[in-house]
């Protein structure tokens, strides 16, 4: 049986100091971290090479938030998939909703990041998610579907890759409001999800490479509404991976 998975997405909440700090209240976990639970902290650019460092002794993996499609280049201000696996990184979020509404970020794009992410030994996390007025129409599986097959479309999975396909649906994200997914709108998504999968892999490579989580407002006290579902491997956090105490009752949760 695959790992559950637990991702911790700081965004831009944490400044440098903050990180390092909330880095090394986690660090103090890697004894309480249960053996078939896979934690990912996914800090900023800035902070990732302290985070790394921090971490480095424990089983606890790091992540970056996005990466470029392209190795090297006249790319100003983007970030090489090279250096970032250079400093540790395993793992890299590709295809956040608030890349796609803040800087236009298309499917043809993480299509790119996510096999570039993969030649560099990085296991994409794939977010995909429909908005509100998406979700008010009816339209939610057309989006997940069409964002599935332009995203991966024509991608071949080897031996030893490792895929994340996080749920996150646009209206839950960061809402603050307590908004999110319910569990069986979740496990009927990632049966969705599984015959898209199906219509691109076969069956062993599906097993093998692939884990679909939830994100979209995940906190301590419903975290196992999501962990306890058939074929969802775990989550992905945001505000709340933030404050280490939050953070450590969410893990046991779990």
């Amino acid at each position: 049986m695959k790992n559950k998975i637990i991702i911790a997405n700081w965004k831009m909440s944490l400044l440098y100091q903050e990180s390092m700090d909330v880095a090394s209240a986690i660090a103090q976990l890697k004894g309480n971290i249960p053996p078939d639970v896979e934690l990912v902290i996914c800090p900023s650019y800035v902070s990732l090479p302290g985070v790394a460092e921090i971490l480095k002794n424990t089983d606890i993996k790091i992540g970056a938030q996005d990466l470029f499609w392209e190795e090297r280049g006249a790319y100003t201000g983007e970030v090489s998939p090279v250096d970032l696996a250079n400093f540790g990184c395993s793992y890299a979020i590709i295809g956040h909703s608030e890349r796609r509404m803040n800087l236009a970020e298309t499917n043809v794009m993480v299509h790119g990041k996510v096999k570039i992410a993969l030649k560099n030994k990085l296991a994409p996390i794939i977010c995909i998610g429909e908005n509100w007025d998406e979700r008010h129409v009816g339209q939610r599986d057309y989006v997940l579907i069409r964002e599935l097959n332009e995203i991966l479309g024509g991608i071949q999975l080897q031996d030893g890759d490792n895929v994340v396909i996080a749920y996150e649906p646009i209206w839950a994200i960061s809402s603050g409001k307590g908004i999110f997914a319910e569990p069986q709108e979740v496990k009927y998504v990632s049966e969705v999800i599984r015959q898209v999968l199906i219509d691109l892999y076969d069956a062993h490579r599906i097993e093998s490479s692939i884990r679909f989580i939830y994100g979209g407002s995940v906190n301590k006290l419903s975290i196992k509404k999501y962990t306890e579902l058939p074929h969802i491997a775990g989550v992905l956090v945001g505000n709340a991976s933030t404050k280490p105490e939050e953070f450590i009752s969410l893990i046991k949760n779990a």
